[in-house]
């Protein structure tokens, strides 16, 4: 696939894999050129510097990774995992927080509910959903399907996706932590399964009011932290560029995160991350989720509290040491 956006570190690899596409634009052009093999060896170039450039990327690169615009969305996932899905709308109290959507759908046949983060695809649709960014009424939002599953017996899948909640004057007079936690405390309460991936960011309570689930799993390029980098770096060196540093510090990789067992499974991506070839990135989340679920199917609402229970009051006991 010929890349529209590449990222900083990526440079390299677009004057690759550009001047490839420029010789094939070429030989369009001008059908008596022959440069396959020429482009051909800049495609073997370019795939070895890519495997290179992924092979063992900084904590810093995997938040560009997990940032990146062509990444696949909640919307994405939903339209290619869940058949028969019914969006629900609106907290019955305040308003329709489109940086959150969600709704009954089926799973491999099995019904659940589904709710996510979605930040949009385009300047358009990344405003009208503010980035990912929910309100207090998308926190209401989720609490109020997550108590219509519990009614019905449905498993909740949440797709986490967000910067942070959003830290606007309006979304703080209406409560924002108070939503935050009344989410949190509805996935601990939950008598159904609740299986969470990160599919990009997960930022601060903003993405814990989703996360707080009996599975937690997270793709490989994906993050999870209390703080951005930026944020953490303004605040401990006054210096936003000092986000290198702060993502370091943060451990906010699916694989620190897997070793204090924060996340319990890491989702395989494709050579160069989930944009690269969201199908095989959107599958993967796919044969997952359908795993996570087989797991839990069998246990008792007490069981699967007592479950997530104990999950949480066990962090920070696995792998700290370290």
């Amino acid at each position: 696939m010929f890349m529209t956006q590449y990222l900083d570190f990526e440079k390299p690899l677009a004057e690759i894999e550009g001047k490839a596409e420029e010789l094939r634009a070429m030989a369009r052009d001008n059908p008596e050129m022959d440069v396959e093999k020429e482009a051909s060896a800049l495609d073997k170039k370019a795939a070895d510097l890519l495997k290179s450039l992924y092979a063992d990327l900084t904590p810093w690169r995997k938040c560009q990774v997990a940032r990146h615009p062509e990444r696949p969305h909640c919307q994405d996932y939903i339209d290619a995992l869940f058949t028969e899905y019914t969006p629900l709308a609106g907290d019955r109290n305040f308003a329709d927080d489109h940086a959150v959507m969600g709704g009954i759908a089926r799973l491999d046949g099995t019904p659940v509910m589904v709710i996510g983060h979605e930040k949009g695809n385009d300047t358009k649709s990344r405003i009208e959903r503010n980035f990912g960014m929910a309100r207090p009424e998308g926190y209401r939002k989720a609490i109020r399907l997550m108590e219509l599953a519990n009614r019905f017996g449905l498993p909740v899948i949440t797709l986490v996706d967000t910067p942070g909640a959003y830290p606007g004057k309006g979304a703080e007079e209406r409560g924002q932590s108070e939503a935050i936690a009344r989410s949190t405390e509805k996935c601990l309460e939950l008598g159904v399964p609740l299986i969470s991936v990160v599919i990009g960011e997960g930022g601060s309570g903003g993405a814990v009011a989703f996360a707080t689930a009996n599975r937690v799993a997270m793709l490989d390029h994906s993050i999870y932290s209390v703080i951005s980098p930026e944020g953490c770096a303004s605040i401990l060196w006054k210096d936003a560029e000092k986000m290198r540093e702060s993502a370091e510090a943060l451990r906010l990789t699916s694989k620190d995160l897997h070793e204090i067992g924060v996340c319990d499974r890491i989702i395989a991506e494709p050579e160069g991350g989930a944009h690269r070839n969201p199908k095989v990135a959107i599958d993967a989340v796919g044969e997952a989720l359908v795993s996570m679920l087989n797991e839990l199917r069998n246990l008792s609402g007490e069981k699967l509290r007592a479950d997530r229970r104990r999950k949480y009051l066990d962090l920070g006991s696995k792998g700290l040491a370290a």
